[in-house]
């Protein structure tokens, strides 16, 4: 590859290269046998062509070819230094590299130490509060005088880092009611095949949620959250993927999980209130 490019380079010095007179006055390449051997030509007090017998790959020596035609079309080599900017950048063309990544093992969730405590309001407005002798939310329109909600539900949103090189599909958090340990979990009755149901768990030791790996049954926790439009909120569970957090369309119904394509439900949440504690 190497002596292929030197001999594309060469080509281009030999037919057409870029400081031949042409009738303009462009200084003469000082390519004395010394510097000629060592592959350097001075073009200018101040200015070099190096040209390199490392390896390079055909973008490198085009991006070199776009280089001398551009200076073919300068008047001078007196560049200033902003000049001699403007004509690298114009015609310098990246090249990315691609890292192998290991993405055999398990995802990792992280706990991250933001905390964002908020109260939740599903798209028919309806606030979520908490039920009363029941591990459940329910979904129900606060309005005044009314003795038996007396207000909204805080909840506190933690964010987790996102696993590297696997996609997913939004931020991954938890959810727990603010002021308990009391957090919002997505989990199948056990050894039953029944569908995904959400429920409030009472977490003893905290700690066992600051890290998450896949499959360890603390998974059950973790929620994707997509936002669109700004403030739209999806909560997807990501043990059980394509199953969100959904109100029904009713009146103080419990809070639950749905398939995506479930239209008799309520997909969509804001977060009102916001602050980071």
């Amino acid at each position: 590859m190497a002596d292929k490019n030197l001999l594309l380079v060469e080509s281009f010095f030999d037919n057409d290269s870029a400081f031949e007179s042409d009738g303009t006055d462009f200084d003469e390449l000082d390519c004395s046998d010394p510097l000629a051997m060592s592959g350097r030509c001075d073009l200018h007090k101040g200015l070099r062509i190096e040209i390199s017998e490392q390896p390079h790959t055909m973008r490198q020596v085009t991006n070199i070819i776009i280089a001398l035609q551009k200076f073919k079309q300068v008047r001078s080599t007196e560049f200033t230094d902003h000049e001699l900017f403007n004509i690298i950048i114009e015609n310098i063309v990246e090249e990315s590299m691609g890292l192998k990544v290991n993405c055999e093992s398990s995802r990792t969730y992280n706990k991250q130490d933001r905390v964002i405590q908020c109260t939740v309001c599903d798209g028919l407005k309806k606030s979520l509060v908490q039920s009363q002798g029941t591990p459940n939310l329910l979904a129900v329109t606060l309005r005044g005088g009314n003795s038996n909600r007396s207000g909204k539900l805080g909840i506190n949103l933690s964010t987790y880092t996102t696993p590297g090189c696997k996609a997913t599909n939004g931020q991954p958090i938890c959810l727990k009611i603010a002021q308990s340990n009391l957090y919002l979990a997505c989990t199948k009755e056990s050894g039953t095949s029944s569908q995904p149901h959400l429920i409030l768990e009472d977490v003893k030791d905290e700690e066992t949620l600051k890290t998450i790996e896949e499959n360890d049954g603390m998974e059950r926790f973790l929620f994707f959250r997509k936002v669109t439009g700004g403030s739209i909120n999806t909560f997807e569970s990501v043990k059980y993927p394509h199953w969100f957090i959904s109100t029904s369309k009713n009146e103080s119904m419990p809070v639950d999980m749905c398939v995506e394509e479930d239209t008799s439900r309520q997909k969509v949440f804001t977060l009102q209130d916001q602050k980071v504690i």
